[in-house]
């Protein structure tokens, strides 16, 4: 069985400018990074009709597991399918970070024949677009150091800054660092730390503004700390948004590319939907919406976190309304959260794909509330067997749903001609009635407890009142009509990453808010998640080199 990374690179790529024309896009309106990547020029993308004429699909998933749901994978054998049936399409992800590239997870450009490529480059530093966003980020922060040792003209309570640092590598050692030892020369010694680029207020910013004026404005809006009689400090107020936007004026054109298919494919922005609201850019959406008829995108990990911030926090944000829903399932990761070992995945086992089934269910619950079409894809694996697919099926003809095996991790497109057909009919139906799950006018924290009990199945939340009062802090300052973005772990609707399947009943504990008010949003941070993840005992980057011919090894 091939690799995927010798599968891409075997693979005839079109030149870039072909692929654009594809989408109407003239060669110079592209900023090309050899032949097989580009940017799209600011001025021609503000010069596009404003109203969008593509449909907008979303790529969901079942909460994840160790066994695998390929979402990346659906999202681009779907985009290759519907291109296959005619149709004239464009494919949205998000980019991957260098964090998990060398952790755990590896790379996120798809796998096998359903792949976003160049891989090598989209896995590595692509276009530079997170070393931009990670410089913006700590370009704030050295100027707030600076203006705290210059006089603190603004009068920052150094016990009081909120603004960390931020790196696109996991590295559990700086999540709490003091900075400015060594004398009055290197500054004002201070409590801080690191969060990961893909949690940065930053990266979330980047990602929700739609041209540089908005992107400007929205950095400015940023909180960095309070004053010693509790005014908050903006970055506006440290004159810090227009440096930041020179740094990102690049950035924010997106970056096309393409499947292995041939079908465009816009790869943008990527902040992690565990720790922050895991879509990609408005630009690059917005953008293949006024060019596409079908745009296929993702939201990060389960429906629970992904689908629930792309409906609350994307959609409102950016006024999209999206027309149909793809939610992936894998039988390897039903029968893991019905019960079995990892070790045992690849044994027929009807009873525990009968039991983890209740996850696909609630996720599907789930989709529905927002009033948005559905159908399922089950990501076919050589393990599974016949009578399993034929019971999830059964399953999900039970709870109303389509469901459609798909193969396109060996076959490409053609391994998901028949969900494109389901998807495109769907699409095309014009049934979706889409709702966000709550309005701008309920509180902050009972917009948490509606997402608690109505999306996790959680009895209610844990707030301390020192808690109750920073929400009502937020309230009383005029954020209460943001929404909030959950940071928790993604392996279970509760707290509690062990908890597999569709637990109920259970409470989930805030932790710590924090205001992202450039972004427009409240970061609720709930039980043991962190926000600078660590490495895993035995990281991939222990397996990843440059091999005798010069080629990179083990990314893969």
């Amino acid at each position: 069985m091939q690799a995927d990374i010798e599968i891409a690179r075997a693979a005839r790529l079109r030149a870039i400018a072909d692929v654009a024309a594809d989408l109407g896009v003239p060669g110079d309106a592209l900023h090309p990074y050899g032949r097989h990547i580009a940017k799209l020029d600011a001025a021609f993308i503000a010069a596009l009709p404003e109203r969008p004429q593509g449909r907008l699909v979303l790529v969901t998933a079942i909460s994840p597991t160790p066994a695998g749901e390929g979402k990346t994978t659906t999202t681009v054998g779907l985009g290759d399918g519907l291109r296959a049936l005619g149709a004239k399409t464009a494919i949205c992800l998000r980019e991957p970070s260098l964090g998990p590239s060398f952790g755990m997870k590896g790379g996120a450009a798809g796998g096998g024949m359903a792949q976003v490529v160049p891989m090598e480059q989209i896995n590595l530093h692509f276009t530079g677009d997170f070393h931009a966003i990670t410089s913006a980020h700590n370009l704030l922060a050295a100027l707030i150091d600076n203006h705290l040792h210059w006089g603190n003209r603004l009068g920052l309570d150094p016990r009081r800054i909120t603004w960390r640092r931020a790196l696109d590598m996991n590295d559990r050692a700086l999540r709490n660092i003091v900075l400015g030892l060594g004398g009055p020369a290197h500054g004002l010694p201070r409590e801080s730390g690191f969060d990961i680029t893909v949690a940065s207020e930053v990266m979330a910013v980047f990602c929700l503004a739609r041209d540089l004026d908005e992107l400007e404005a929205r950095l400015g809006a940023m909180v960095i700390g309070l004053t010693q009689d509790g005014r908050m400090v903006s970055a506006a107020d440290l004159d810090a948004a227009g440096a930041m936007t020179v740094l990102l004026k690049d950035a924010l054109q997106p970056n096309l590319v393409q499947s292995l298919g041939g079908t465009p494919a816009f790869v943008h922005g990527g902040p992690f939907a565990n720790i922050a609201h895991g879509c990609n850019s408005l630009v690059a959406t917005g953008t293949a919406l006024r060019l596409a008829d079908y745009v296929v995108t993702e939201a990060g990990f389960g429906a629970d976190l992904g689908a629930e911030k792309f409906f609350d926090i994307k959609c409102r944000k950016g006024g999209l309304a999206p027309d149909a829903v793809v939610l992936v399932a894998t039988i390897r990761a039903l029968k893991m959260h019905g019960g079995m070992a990892r070790s045992d995945l690849g044994k027929e086992n009807i009873a525990a794909l009968r039991l983890g089934a209740a996850n696909l269910a609630r996720h599907l619950a789930n989709v529905r509330r927002f009033g948005v079409p559905v159908v399922v894809a089950i990501n076919h694996f050589a393990t599974d067997t016949p009578a399993e697919h034929a019971c999830l099926k059964e399953i999900c003809a039970g709870l109303g749903v389509e469901a459609h095996t798909c193969r396109h991790w060996a076959e490409g497109g053609a391994g998901a001609l028949e969900l494109a057909k389901a998807v495109k009919s769907l699409a095309d139906s014009g049934t979706a009635r889409f709702q966000p799950l709550y309005g701008d006018d309920l509180p902050l924290v009972e917009k948490l407890r509606r997402i608690a009990r109505d999306i996790y199945g959680a009895a209610d939340i844990e707030v301390s009142a020192k808690l109750q009062q920073q929400f009502a802090d937020l309230q009383a300052r005029g954020y209460g009509g943001l929404p909030v973005c959950v940071a928790k772990t993604q392996y279970s609707f509760s707290a509690d990453p062990e908890r597999r399947g569709a637990p109920e009943g259970h409470i989930l504990p805030l932790r710590e808010l924090r205001l992202a008010a450039g972004a427009g949003f409240v970061v609720a941070i709930c039980g043991d998640v962190m926000t600078m993840p660590g490495l895993p005992r035995e990281p991939a980057a222990l397996r990843i080199k440059i091999n005798a011919q010069g080629e990179v090894e083990g990314l893969f």
